[in-house]
Protein backbone atom coordinates (compact mmCIF):
# COMPACT_ATOMS: atom_id res chain seq x y z
CA UNK A 1 0.00 0.00 0.00
CA UNK A 2 1.29 3.26 -0.80
CA UNK A 3 -0.35 6.53 0.63
CA UNK A 4 -0.29 10.43 -1.02
CA UNK A 5 -1.21 13.05 1.22
CA UNK A 6 -2.95 15.75 -1.74
CA UNK A 7 -4.32 18.95 -1.63
CA UNK A 8 -7.24 19.72 -3.70
CA UNK A 9 -8.23 23.24 -4.55
CA UNK A 10 -12.28 23.80 -5.02
CA UNK A 11 -11.81 26.87 -6.61
CA UNK A 12 -9.26 25.93 -9.77
CA UNK A 13 -10.56 22.30 -9.62
CA UNK A 14 -6.31 21.71 -8.77
CA UNK A 15 -4.71 18.68 -7.26
CA UNK A 16 -1.39 18.69 -6.11
CA UNK A 17 0.99 15.82 -4.37
CA UNK A 18 1.98 17.05 -0.62
CA UNK A 19 4.03 13.66 0.36
CA UNK A 20 4.14 10.32 -0.77
CA UNK A 21 5.03 7.11 1.10
CA UNK A 22 5.10 3.14 1.35
CA UNK A 23 3.34 4.08 4.97
CA UNK A 24 -0.31 3.84 5.87
CA UNK A 25 -0.92 7.47 6.64
CA UNK A 26 -4.39 8.74 7.37
CA UNK A 27 -6.72 11.73 8.15
CA UNK A 28 -4.86 14.76 7.52
CA UNK A 29 -6.11 17.97 9.70
CA UNK A 30 -4.68 21.49 7.92
CA UNK A 31 -3.67 23.95 10.85
CA UNK A 32 -5.64 26.70 11.92
CA UNK A 33 -2.46 29.07 10.88
CA UNK A 34 -1.76 26.91 7.78
CA UNK A 35 1.58 26.18 8.20
CA UNK A 36 1.59 22.23 8.89
CA UNK A 37 -0.89 19.31 8.44
CA UNK A 38 -1.75 16.95 11.29
CA UNK A 39 -1.72 13.24 10.28
CA UNK A 40 -1.28 9.90 12.05
CA UNK A 41 0.30 6.63 10.93
CA UNK A 42 1.55 3.50 12.23
CA UNK A 43 -0.49 4.75 15.59
CA UNK A 44 1.53 7.93 15.83
CA UNK A 45 0.87 11.79 14.78
CA UNK A 46 3.57 13.52 12.78
CA UNK A 47 3.22 17.47 10.97
CA UNK A 48 4.44 18.14 8.24
CA UNK A 49 4.52 21.20 5.62
CA UNK A 50 1.56 21.44 3.32
CA UNK A 51 3.90 22.83 0.71
CA UNK A 52 5.35 19.46 0.44
CA UNK A 53 8.77 21.26 1.60
CA UNK A 54 10.30 19.14 4.44
CA UNK A 55 10.04 15.41 6.16
CA UNK A 56 7.20 14.54 8.80
CA UNK A 57 8.01 15.11 12.57
CA UNK A 58 6.70 13.41 15.27
CA UNK A 59 4.46 14.55 17.77
CA UNK A 60 5.09 13.45 21.31
CA UNK A 61 1.95 11.41 22.43
CA UNK A 62 3.20 10.03 26.01
CA UNK A 63 1.56 6.94 26.24
CA UNK A 64 -0.53 7.08 23.70
CA UNK A 65 1.00 4.90 20.64
CA UNK A 66 -1.86 3.25 19.45
CA UNK A 67 -3.40 6.96 18.03
CA UNK A 68 -6.26 6.08 15.21
CA UNK A 69 -7.77 8.28 12.53
CA UNK A 70 -9.71 10.55 14.95
CA UNK A 71 -7.58 13.61 15.97
CA UNK A 72 -8.03 17.38 15.44
CA UNK A 73 -6.43 20.89 16.25
CA UNK A 74 -8.11 23.59 18.35
CA UNK A 75 -9.68 26.55 16.51
CA UNK A 76 -6.56 28.72 18.12
CA UNK A 77 -4.04 26.04 17.24
CA UNK A 78 -3.01 25.60 20.76
CA UNK A 79 -4.45 21.95 21.32
CA UNK A 80 -5.15 18.89 19.82
CA UNK A 81 -7.47 16.10 20.27
CA UNK A 82 -6.67 12.61 19.82
CA UNK A 83 -8.24 9.05 20.18
CA UNK A 84 -5.95 6.07 21.19
CA UNK A 85 -6.52 2.66 23.25
CA UNK A 86 -3.07 2.06 24.79
CA UNK A 87 -4.70 2.93 28.34
CA UNK A 88 -8.21 1.35 28.62
CA UNK A 89 -7.83 -1.24 25.32
CA UNK A 90 -10.66 0.81 23.57
CA UNK A 91 -10.93 4.51 22.13
CA UNK A 92 -10.99 6.84 24.93
CA UNK A 93 -10.68 10.78 23.61
CA UNK A 94 -7.66 12.73 25.00
CA UNK A 95 -6.47 16.16 24.90
CA UNK A 96 -2.65 17.86 24.94
CA UNK A 97 -0.71 20.60 23.98
CA UNK A 98 -0.27 20.82 20.21
CA UNK A 99 3.39 20.91 20.75
CA UNK A 100 3.07 17.40 22.25
CA UNK A 101 3.09 16.17 26.04
CA UNK A 102 1.07 14.21 28.30
CA UNK A 103 -2.64 13.35 27.48
CA UNK A 104 -5.41 14.01 29.53
CA UNK A 105 -8.51 12.18 28.91
CA UNK A 106 -11.76 13.75 28.18
CA UNK A 107 -14.41 10.97 28.64
CA UNK A 108 -15.24 8.36 30.96
CA UNK A 109 -17.48 6.46 28.58
CA UNK A 110 -16.13 4.45 25.76
CA UNK A 111 -15.80 4.36 23.27
CA UNK A 112 -15.59 7.42 21.96
CA UNK A 113 -14.43 8.98 18.67
CA UNK A 114 -13.53 12.37 18.24
CA UNK A 115 -14.53 14.17 15.28
CA UNK A 116 -14.64 17.97 15.46
CA UNK A 117 -14.13 21.17 17.62
CA UNK A 118 -17.20 23.99 18.44
CA UNK A 119 -15.70 27.38 16.46
CA UNK A 120 -15.33 28.51 20.07
CA UNK A 121 -13.02 25.51 20.96
CA UNK A 122 -15.14 24.98 23.74
CA UNK A 123 -16.49 21.80 23.09
CA UNK A 124 -16.16 18.93 20.86
CA UNK A 125 -18.42 16.44 19.29
CA UNK A 126 -17.80 13.04 19.11
CA UNK A 127 -19.41 9.60 18.23
CA UNK A 128 -19.85 7.53 21.00
CA UNK A 129 -20.75 3.91 21.03
CA UNK A 130 -22.68 2.88 24.45
CA UNK A 131 -24.33 -0.58 24.30
CA UNK A 132 -23.65 -1.13 20.58
CA UNK A 133 -25.42 1.96 19.94
CA UNK A 134 -23.48 4.63 18.02
CA UNK A 135 -24.68 7.98 18.43
CA UNK A 136 -23.56 11.98 18.52
CA UNK A 137 -22.43 13.53 21.62
CA UNK A 138 -20.95 16.65 22.59
CA UNK A 139 -18.73 17.56 25.91
CA UNK A 140 -16.87 20.58 27.14
CA UNK A 141 -13.18 20.70 26.86
CA UNK A 142 -12.85 20.81 30.59
CA UNK A 143 -14.59 17.58 30.76
CA UNK A 144 -17.75 16.62 33.22
CA UNK A 145 -21.05 15.13 31.22
CA UNK A 146 -21.58 14.06 27.92
CA UNK A 147 -24.51 15.74 26.04
CA UNK A 148 -26.43 12.79 23.37
CA UNK A 149 -27.92 14.23 20.74
CA UNK A 150 -28.97 10.95 18.85
CA UNK A 151 -31.20 8.66 19.76
CA UNK A 152 -30.22 5.45 18.50
CA UNK A 153 -32.13 5.81 14.90
CA UNK A 154 -29.93 4.00 13.04
CA UNK A 155 -26.55 4.18 13.12
CA UNK A 156 -25.13 8.04 13.88
CA UNK A 157 -21.07 9.19 13.33
CA UNK A 158 -18.58 11.63 11.76
CA UNK A 159 -20.04 15.19 13.33
CA UNK A 160 -18.05 18.31 12.59
CA UNK A 161 -19.75 21.76 13.35
CA UNK A 162 -20.22 24.41 10.86
CA UNK A 163 -18.31 27.87 11.13
CA UNK A 164 -20.39 30.08 12.92
CA UNK A 165 -20.92 27.37 15.65
CA UNK A 166 -24.93 27.16 14.75
CA UNK A 167 -24.72 23.33 12.75
CA UNK A 168 -23.86 19.97 13.66
CA UNK A 169 -23.35 18.41 10.59
CA UNK A 170 -22.94 14.17 10.64
CA UNK A 171 -24.05 10.78 8.75
CA UNK A 172 -26.66 8.69 9.74
CA UNK A 173 -28.23 5.33 8.42
CA UNK A 174 -31.73 6.18 10.17
CA UNK A 175 -33.29 6.19 6.69
CA UNK A 176 -31.27 3.09 5.21
CA UNK A 177 -28.27 4.35 3.58
CA UNK A 178 -25.81 6.45 5.16
CA UNK A 179 -26.89 10.07 4.60
CA UNK A 180 -25.80 13.62 5.78
CA UNK A 181 -28.24 14.92 8.05
CA UNK A 182 -27.48 18.17 10.51
CA UNK A 183 -28.50 19.37 13.99
CA UNK A 184 -28.64 22.13 15.94
CA UNK A 185 -26.06 21.74 18.59
CA UNK A 186 -28.70 21.72 21.43
CA UNK A 187 -30.51 18.88 19.82
CA UNK A 188 -32.95 20.79 17.51
CA UNK A 189 -34.29 21.54 14.34
CA UNK A 190 -32.75 17.91 12.35
CA UNK A 191 -32.43 18.35 8.92
CA UNK A 192 -31.64 16.05 6.41
CA UNK A 193 -29.14 17.29 3.48
CA UNK A 194 -28.35 14.22 0.87
CA UNK A 195 -31.12 11.80 0.06
CA UNK A 196 -29.49 9.85 -2.60
CA UNK A 197 -28.33 6.19 -3.77
CA UNK A 198 -24.41 6.62 -2.26
CA UNK A 199 -23.36 5.62 1.17
CA UNK A 200 -22.57 9.69 2.42
CA UNK A 201 -19.88 9.57 5.08
CA UNK A 202 -17.88 12.02 7.01
CA UNK A 203 -19.10 15.75 5.85
CA UNK A 204 -17.03 18.69 6.91
CA UNK A 205 -18.33 22.32 6.25
CA UNK A 206 -15.84 24.79 5.01
CA UNK A 207 -14.21 27.75 7.52
CA UNK A 208 -15.95 30.26 4.90
CA UNK A 209 -19.69 28.59 5.89
CA UNK A 210 -20.43 28.14 1.80
CA UNK A 211 -19.46 24.61 0.92
CA UNK A 212 -19.45 21.10 2.44
CA UNK A 213 -16.94 18.12 1.31
CA UNK A 214 -17.45 15.12 2.00
CA UNK A 215 -16.73 11.08 0.74
CA UNK A 216 -19.19 8.79 -0.57
CA UNK A 217 -19.39 4.95 -1.29
CA UNK A 218 -21.26 2.96 -3.74
CA UNK A 219 -25.17 1.78 -1.93
CA UNK A 220 -23.71 -1.88 -1.72
CA UNK A 221 -21.14 -0.35 1.29
CA UNK A 222 -22.95 -0.07 4.64
CA UNK A 223 -19.60 1.23 6.93
CA UNK A 224 -16.69 3.46 5.61
CA UNK A 225 -13.45 0.90 4.35
CA UNK A 226 -10.67 1.17 3.03
CA UNK A 227 -9.37 -0.03 -0.30
CA UNK A 228 -12.44 0.62 -2.33
CA UNK A 229 -13.02 3.44 -5.19
CA UNK A 230 -14.74 6.32 -3.72
CA UNK A 231 -16.15 9.86 -4.74
CA UNK A 232 -15.11 13.13 -3.38
CA UNK A 233 -17.91 15.38 -3.18
CA UNK A 234 -19.02 18.82 -2.61
CA UNK A 235 -22.47 20.55 -1.64
CA UNK A 236 -24.02 24.14 -0.29
CA UNK A 237 -24.21 23.94 3.49
CA UNK A 238 -28.05 23.28 2.93
CA UNK A 239 -27.22 20.13 0.94
CA UNK A 240 -27.78 22.04 -2.55
CA UNK A 241 -26.04 21.83 -5.53
CA UNK A 242 -23.82 18.64 -4.60
CA UNK A 243 -21.45 17.23 -7.18
CA UNK A 244 -18.82 14.60 -7.98
CA UNK A 245 -15.38 16.99 -7.39
CA UNK A 246 -13.27 13.32 -9.10
CA UNK A 247 -12.72 9.72 -7.85
CA UNK A 248 -9.89 7.82 -6.33
CA UNK A 249 -9.03 4.56 -4.18
CA UNK A 250 -9.57 5.31 -0.65
CA UNK A 251 -12.12 4.84 1.83
CA UNK A 252 -11.41 4.71 5.61
CA UNK A 253 -8.23 7.00 6.42
CA UNK A 254 -9.15 9.36 3.44
CA UNK A 255 -10.75 12.69 4.89
CA UNK A 256 -12.08 11.25 8.56
CA UNK A 257 -11.66 14.43 10.15
CA UNK A 258 -11.94 18.23 9.18
CA UNK A 259 -9.18 18.64 6.67
CA UNK A 260 -9.97 22.35 5.34
CA UNK A 261 -7.31 24.87 4.58
CA UNK A 262 -8.09 28.14 6.85
CA UNK A 263 -8.95 30.38 3.85
CA UNK A 264 -11.63 27.84 2.95
CA UNK A 265 -9.92 27.34 -0.85
CA UNK A 266 -8.48 24.06 -0.30
CA UNK A 267 -8.88 19.95 1.71
CA UNK A 268 -6.00 18.00 1.96
CA UNK A 269 -6.98 14.28 1.43
CA UNK A 270 -5.11 10.72 1.24
CA UNK A 271 -5.15 8.78 -2.03
CA UNK A 272 -4.51 4.92 -1.60
CA UNK A 273 -2.60 2.91 -4.67
CA UNK A 274 -3.15 -0.76 -4.44
CA UNK A 275 0.37 -3.31 -3.63
CA UNK A 276 0.98 -4.19 -7.63
CA UNK A 277 1.89 -8.42 -7.89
Amino acid sequence: MRSSLEIFNIRTREHRIVWQTERLVEAPNWSPDGRYLLVNSDGLLYRLPPDGDGEPRQIDTGFATRCNNDHGISPDGRFIMLCDKVEHGRTCMYILPAEGGTPRQMTENLPSYWHGWSPDGRFVSYCGIRDQIFDIYTISVEGGFETRLTFGEGRNDGPDWSADGEWIYFNSSRTGLMQIWRIRPDGRDLQQLTDDDFGNWFAHPSPRNDKVVLISYDPEVFDHPRDLNVRMRLMDMDGGNIETLFELFGGQGTINVPSWSPDGDEFAYVRYFPEQD
